[in-house]
């Protein structure tokens, strides 16, 4: 029987800790041409969650929020969705994703990472269903759990590249 706290590698997670890349605290945007979903990661980087789905339609309430959150945080990042079609092209909703990046770098004063979000929204919409959500509040959190999913896969990805590079 190992000791009390440590892994079956024989390491206490303290060194864990140590070991593992420091990945800032960071915020992802989901875009949407009517909503915007919000998600961030957990103060270690660790796991991304759902925060909120936010209107476009007040820029002003919109870009406040997102500051709020990264303030209150401590968000170094943001990460916005980029949606590529199936084959990786880009279309409109690509190009108006790009430029909500820009007003989000100019608007938050972070630095701003695009990142492929292909089908997390149909994949964010088939747990809610599988979780027993209504059809109602799946659409006022969709968005939120779509930015989720995309935050989630940057990091993992974040993770492995930082870890590869040891």
């Amino acid at each position: 029987m190992r000791p009390r706290g440590e892994a079956a590698g024989g390491r206490p997670p303290a060194e864990w800790a140590r070991e593992r890349p420091r990945i800032p605290v960071t915020l992802g945007l989901d875009p949407g041409s009517v909503r915007i979903g919000l998600a961030a990661t957990d103060p270690t980087a660790t796991i991304a969650g759902p925060v909120a789905t936010l209107s476009r339609r007040d820029g002003t309430a919109l870009w406040a929020r997102v500051r709020e959150e990264a303030r209150s945080r401590g968000a170094e990042r943001l990460v916005v969705g980029l949606p590529r079609r199936l084959d990786g092209s880009e279309g409109e909703a690509a190009a108006a994703a790009r430029a909500l990046a820009d007003e989000a770098s100019r608007e938050c004063g972070l630095p701003v990472e695009m990142w492929d979000e292909r089908l997390t929204t149909v994949a964010a919409e088939r747990a809610l269903i599988a979780g027993g959500m209504r059809r109602q509040r799946r659409r006022e959190t969709v968005d939120a759990v779509a930015a989720a999913l995309m935050l989630q896969s940057w990091l993992d990805a974040r993770t492995r590249l930082d870890t590869a590079r040891r």
